[in-house]
């Protein structure tokens, strides 16, 4: 793609719902298609963001540090890492953006959107309006199912260690998004057997001729 504008994909979804199992994968497919390909997550991506993600994840805060934190990071992680890419063509592939942190510190702690509004138009502001991906691929699974998936699997972080009524708005979160942004999201089926998600993922891009 060297000499064209890059792309943004982004996969979201509750913890457990799967999505970044299928990120290696479909960085392959591009790969394979001839596209550099820049494999990110949030918060991270870079020196700077990895280590306000360690903070996020596992420091006490109140929602307001939490979601500056996390726009601190976002704001180094596009200047630094994405924007670059994307200038340059290659095809990025993050796990999470900012439509987990409408539905995490937005729907989940019931913080004042508003906020994450003027946050969300101050880093992400760019020549023709915000830098937003050109495609979410929302992994829509139920929050009990997500939570038995994540059981025992790692220490969990500050949010791992949520209640299933947190999950809950986090997916209704995750569902107003899609609803604001059709054209831009996909739901994936995740409470389906892999090879049916990736099934799920390959039918989502080749409906957009990738």
């Amino acid at each position: 793609m060297s000499g064209t504008a890059g792309r943004f994909v982004c996969l979201e979804g509750i913890d457990g719902a799967g999505k970044s199992s299928h990120l290696e994968p479909l960085a392959e497919r591009f790969r394979a298609r001839g596209h550099e390909v820049l494999l990110t997550r949030e918060p991270g991506g870079t020196a700077l963001a990895e280590a306000l993600r360690t903070l996020v994840l596992h420091e006490p805060m109140d929602a307001l540090t939490e979601a500056l934190l996390i726009f601190a990071a976002r704001r180094d992680h596009l200047q630094r890492l994405i924007e670059p890419a994307l200038a340059r063509g290659a095809v990025v592939l993050c796990d999470r953006f900012t439509d987990a942190t409408f539905a995490y510190q937005g729907a989940g702690r019931g913080f004042d959107e508003s906020v994450l509004r003027t946050l969300e138009g101050w880093v992400q502001a760019r020549s023709g309006g915000l830098r937003q991906p050109e495609l979410t691929l929302w992994f829509d699974l139920d929050p009990e199912v997500a939570a038995a998936r994540v059981a025992g699997a790692r220490a969990p972080d500050r949010f791992e260690r949520e209640d299933a009524d947190f999950f809950r708005r986090v997916a209704e979160g995750y569902r107003r998004r899609v609803a604001a942004e059709p054209q831009r999201f996909v739901r994936i089926d995740a409470d389906r057997p892999r090879e049916q998600v990736a099934a799920q993922i390959e039918a989502a891009l080749a409906a957009r001729g990738w």
